[in-house]
């Protein structure tokens, strides 16, 4: 046996990379993840208590990675998704409509087809810096029967909006709320923005593995003491979740935990502005976001994917690129920590910044923003049509531009003519979007 994929692991790890991507521990680098050993790859013997039901080690552990006192923690080794399902899906008994953020995550759309739930889309505001989707606007709440709301906060690219405002809007109309701050789990440290936990939100789900050091995987769905459905969401955690949960992931979480509750950012912004003067002594722009851990950097004449490409060639790997920028995840910088950060300096300043030319103030990529309803069918009958053809038709799949890799357009929705504006503006531009390929689109047989 080869063993192709440990051999790729070990070719890419002798590259040295430097990582400014998920997940958080990058590459080793940061916190402390040495217990990560075989022996410790334990099951449910005695002693080790059971995640599906915990009375004694991880019962303690999971109050130990509690951040508000009117929130439990639950660990999660089947990653955010597995959060999301058993929440939404928690609701299905009840009547009304799920409501959503344009942006969620696509495990959302999964918990509804699994529930055949309907679901309403909320119009949601894009940046007119990153050009991707931030706030979704409620102001149509009322008009709703709405039983669940899930939005996503922070989104991909590190913006926030008053999720405050937002979880009181939907309690004002009797509303239980689901925020996905997957991106979020270091919020509430110093210098970065408040988490929802703040707020009331009924149901968080944290991803600590995208910023914190803990293992890919690994998250908490923090549950509030008054949240309705509440245990049925646990009970369906064991159904969304392996019978055989690894021990190595939740000891990650709770050394996660103890690392952001001793956290101290000094030493992060001292070297986030080291970085950001080296940045821009060699040439580069920086769009600086709500959440300080992420940063746009951008060339005036390379797309975002040609400076991906750049940096790669010198062992800086990159969270994304879009047309523009590229998408850098910073550590969590910390005393004692073995991030190579001279080793980034020192490659920043070899960048061959001399590729093609282009012109940043091209168009870039739009999304579609208006609201809608997502209503889970099966499609049995379908077939391919040049989407300009395609006015009055019913998508029988999503249309995903990447990034940020979320639905924009969404099965069940039928095809306006401002949506086949929007795909003419992709399709002459040539982004990447799942679903739409060669001037064609999938819809519903008639």
């Amino acid at each position: 046996m080869q063993r192709v994929l440990w051999r790729k692991l070990c070719d890419w790890s002798g590259t040295q990379p430097i990582s400014m991507h998920v997940p958080g521990h990058k590459n080793g680098t940061i916190g402390d993840l040495t217990f990560v050993q075989p022996q410790f790859d334990v099951t449910e013997i005695t002693g080790f208590d059971d995640l599906h039901q915990p009375e004694a080690v991880l019962k303690e552990s999971m109050a130990s990675v509690a951040r508000h006192s009117d929130y439990e923690a639950f660990y999660l080794v089947n990653g955010t998704t597995s959060g999301i399902l058993a929440v939404i899906h928690a609701f299905q008994p009840l009547s009304g409509d799920v409501v959503l953020a344009r942006n969620v995550h696509k495990s959302v759309f999964h918990a509804l087809d699994l529930g055949v739930q309907q679901a309403v889309i909320l119009p949601t505001e894009t940046s007119e810096s990153t050009y991707q989707y931030v706030t979704p606007d409620t102001t149509s709440l009322s008009q709703v029967s709405s039983k669940l709301g899930v939005v996503t906060y922070p989104n991909y690219y590190g913006q926030t909006f008053d999720i405050k405002h937002t979880v009181e809007q939907f309690h004002a109309q009797g509303c239980p709320i689901l925020v996905d701050e997957a991106h979020g789990a270091h919020f509430d440290l110093e210098g970065f923005p408040i988490s929802a936990l703040n707020v009331g939100a009924d149901y968080v789900v944290q991803s600590f593995h995208k910023t914190l050091p803990s293992l890919t995987m690994s998250s908490v769905l923090f549950i509030h003491k008054d949240a309705p459905q509440r245990d049925d969401v646990i009970r369906l955690l064991q159904t969304f979740q392996s019978s055989s949960p690894s021990y190595l992931l939740m000891a990650s979480l709770e050394a996660a935990a103890e690392f952001y509750n001793t956290y101290d950012s000094t030493l992060f912004f001292e070297r986030r502005a080291q970085l950001l003067d080296t940045l821009h002594i060699c040439g580069l722009f920086v769009k600086e976001l709500d959440d300080p851990l992420k940063l746009l950097v951008y060339h005036p004449n390379m797309t975002g994917y040609v400076l991906q490409k750049v940096m790669e060639s010198t062992g800086i790997y990159v969270e994304l690129a879009d047309t523009h920028h590229v998408l850098w995840v910073l550590p969590l910088w910390h005393v004692g920590d073995t991030y190579p950060f001279d080793q980034l300096i020192a490659r920043i300043k070899v960048l061959d910044l001399t590729a093609q030319q282009y012109d940043i103030s091209a168009e870039p990529q739009a999304l579609y923003t208006g609201s809608g309803r997502y209503e889970p069918i099966q499609v049995e009958g379908d077939y391919w049509i040049p989407f300009a053809e395609a006015h009055g038709k019913v998508l029988a799949q999503h249309l995903v531009l990447y990034p940020p890799g979320i639905p924009t357009m969404i099965k069940g929705e039928k095809v306006t003519a401002s949506m086949i504006k929007l795909m003419s503006k992709w399709d002459d531009n040539q982004l990447r979007v799942e679903g739409l390929q060669e001037g064609k689109i999938k819809v519903k047989d008639d």
